[in-house]
């Protein structure tokens, strides 16, 4: 007898697209894909309206992968939707998993963001000081835009997820294995968990060379040095996230010549993974002087965006907190 195909849904919030094209990068196993499934809503590939979701039973859905994170209010609406209507919500790449790096837009305010794009920016002729509405009369009706929110949020910070799928994207492979996991019925392990990936961090399955005791005097970027291809990136001054990373990607980065950016956020029992790198980091400075600490670590660019370029609106300190003094 013919296996029932399941009904999968994949959707876009804030985020580049790249998690979308994805699931087209399974390339013949795509065939696999559509023969236990059947695609019922996808933005990028099929013309289904929001109202065909929203007639959809309750649970219609056996899976949906959704990418990206929560930026404005249809991003926000679609996730409750698609989690009403879903059996299996996974939150599908780095942005839906932790933010990702729509999410260091959580570095400014919203209203510094929209200083920059509708005033500020080098390309931008506003001399009405125009800003987009969420609702403008014209003859034809009322037209409407999403609300921009104050802050990026991770998709689990909206609704509940079933499971996480890390990765910018996620690997291929991690998704078909996945995929036939839920349409054989295979058990799945607790709701929450992230999938696809696995536990140990990317340092306990690197095969570059590393000594016990590491000794950095200067931090590099990774053009001003010449790799040799074998010695771990960290002890060459080259910031390498792989103490914070969970693995699962392959070392794709790694094997690529390229150090780690964290992709795959933290390892199991790990929350904050940009709080753990500053931790490793202050264990390989060689010096106790704290001028010297100092100018150290002057070398590092942009080390918020380094150590949370995929999981700020996930750490502790998720966003830029600005205090308005009151009146007296």
């Amino acid at each position: 007898m013919e296996k029932p195909k399941i009904n999968m849904a994949v959707y876009w919030g804030a985020a580049c697209g790249g998690c979308c094209v994805s699931v087209l990068d399974v390339h013949e196993q795509l065939f696999t894909v559509t023969e236990h499934a059947n695609l019922v809503f996808w933005p990028i590939a099929l013309d289904t309206k929001y109202d065909d979701v929203k007639d959809m039973p309750d649970g219609h859905i056996d899976l949906t992968l959704y990418n990206g994170a929560i930026r404005n209010s249809e991003n926000e609406e679609m996730a409750h939707l698609l989690r009403q209507k879903s059996k299996i919500l996974v939150a599908y790449g780095s942005c839906a998993h932790l933010g990702g790096i729509p999410g260091l837009a959580n570095l400014s305010t919203r209203q510094e963001l929209l200083n920059r794009v509708y005033f500020e920016s080098e390309s931008t002729i506003n001399n009405k000081h125009t800003l987009p509405k969420t609702e403008v009369k014209v003859k034809e009706g009322i037209l409407e835009l999403p609300e921009f929110y104050g802050e990026v949020r991770a998709l689990n910070q909206v609704v509940d997820v079933d499971f996480f799928l890390p990765g910018c994207p996620p690997q291929t492979e991690r998704l078909v294995e996945v995929f036939l996991a839920i349409v054989n019925k295979e058990e799945l392990p607790p709701n929450g968990s992230v999938i696809g990936a696995i536990d140990k961090a990317q340092c306990d399955e690197c095969s570059r060379k590393r000594t016990e005791t590491k000794s950095i005097k200067q931090f590099k970027r990774p053009f001003e040095i010449k790799d040799d291809g074998e010695t771990c990136f960290l002890e060459q001054g080259i910031i390498c996230m792989g103490p914070a990373t969970r693995c699962g990607c392959g070392h794709r980065c790694i094997e690529g010549n390229s150090p780690c950016r964290g992709c795959y956020g933290p390892p199991e029992g790990l929350t904050d993974p940009g709080a753990k790198m500053m931790s490793s980091i202050a264990t390989i400075i060689d010096s106790n002087n704290p001028e010297e600490i100092e100018r150290i670590m002057e070398d590092l660019e942009d080390p918020a965006g380094t150590f949370y370029r995929y999981s700020l609106p996930a750490a502790i300190f998720h966003k830029k907190i600005v205090h308005q003094q009151s009146e007296t």
